[in-house]
Order: structure tokens, then sequence, then C-alpha cells
């Protein structure tokens, strides 16, 4: 496995936010342009643009105001910017990461399936018809569309501070994600493994959507697991 992981759009867009903010000459507490036109300006889709905006408020770079809009953050006059293309990535952490997801996602797929209600139902499967649409496409659209999945699920949950746990991790861990998507290498697999999940959801069995989720973290640990201890 490489140590260094590839560029992504999502990293060229948190430096471009970053230069937008310098070069603009913002100060902490002053408004940014919307959402809508930032991706306008950037000419990315919303998925990947929230992708970088949930990175820079994790390291107070900005702030997301609900129903107000995106503020610079307190903390970003003593932000220190690493390069995120010579990221090092090793392999005790991606697998840890997925021993810290087996735990918490399995019981919140569980609560999903007794607490969801028909448009979060609907948001989950409009999730997995996106990824569906994009397993011969590119990594990133891929991953993104994972990743709504997962946190779908866990906002459908109904707990707000465990929902918080596991966006917290998939965006802080985005690296680690994309690498784990690229060593898995099984789009197709992972791809019904999460609709047997959906499945359970919709069927408001709980039991099994706990059971399901697991088995597929379970199965990505031990693929992964299985690759890093073994030349590609």
């Amino acid at each position: 496995m490489s140590e260094v992981t590839r560029p992504t759009l999502s990293d060229a867009l948190t430096e471009r936010m970053l230069e937008l903010i310098r070069t603009g000459g913002h100060q902490p507490g002053d408004r940014l342009p919307s959402t809508r036109e930032l991706s306008q300006r950037f000419a990315v889709t919303t998925p990947t643009l929230r992708e970088a905006l949930r990175r820079l408020e994790a390291t107070g770079a900005i702030e997301m105001r609900h129903g107000s809009g995106i503020y610079v953050g307190a903390d970003i006059e003593r932000l220190v910017l690493p390069n995120p293309n010579m990221r090092e990535i090793r392999a005790a952490r991606l697998l840890e990461l997925l021993d810290a997801r087996i735990l918490i996602e399995p019981p919140l797929a569980a609560m999903a399936a007794e607490h969801a209600g028909r448009e979060e139902m609907a948001a989950l499967k409009l999730a997995l018809d996106e990824a569906g649409r994009h397993l011969r496409g590119e990594d990133a659209e891929l991953h993104d569309a994972n990743m709504t999945f997962h946190r779908a699920t866990a906002r459908m949950a109904g707990n707000s501070v465990l929902n918080e746990v596991v966006d917290s991790l998939l965006t802080v861990h985005g690296p680690e994600q994309r690498e784990i998507l690229q060593i898995f290498d099984d789009r197709r697999r992972d791809y019904e493994e999460h609709l047997a999940i959906l499945e359970a959801v919709e069927a408001r069995d709980a039991a099994e959507a706990e059971e399901r989720m697991r088995a597929h973290l379970v199965d990505v640990k031990t693929v992964i697991e299985d690759r890093l201890q073994s030349p590609r």
C-alpha cells in the first residue's frame, strides 16, 4: 500500500476556500458567500463543497450557522495549515477507524429502523441510488455517495450527539476512508451490502439492520486487514 494518498478535489477545494478567506481580507465573524454561490464559483458539486466545509469547520477555520450562513471562524488567524497532499496514512489507523465504526454504527442502524420517518427513508434510498450511478465512475464521487449513506443512517437514529460522532469520524478521517475504498476494491459487493442494510431499515427490523451493518463493517475490516498483510 502506498504511504501517501493522492490529492483529491476536496483537498484542493479546502485550499481554495482558505485562499478566498485570506485574499478577501475576511476577519473572524465575517459572512462568506452561500453554499450555492461557492459551488458555482468553484464549479463543484454540493457534496464535494460540503466535505471541504466540514473539514474547515472541524479546524475552526469557518463556522456554519444553521439558517444563517457560513462565517469565518474564530480560530482562522491561528490555524496551521499542513499540506493535505502529503498526509501519511498508517495501516493501523485504517483498522482503528473501522473498529470505532463497528462499535458505533450497528446500534445506530437498529435505532434508524425503529425511528426513521418516511422522508428520511426516502433520503437513505436516494443516497444509495446516487452510489449506484457512480459504481463505474470516479472514486471521489462514489466515496461521497457512500459516506452520505452512512451519515444518513446515523442521522435517522434520532440521537444528535451520536450523529455528530459519526459525522466527525467520517469527516476528519476522510483520507483514510478513501484509502479503505481503494484497498477494498469491490464496489459491487460494497453496494449490495448497503442495499441489504437499507432493506432491513425499511422493514423496520432493528435486529437485522444492526446485524447487517455490523457484518458489512466487519467484512470491510477483514478484507483491509488481509490485503495490508499481503502485497498486492
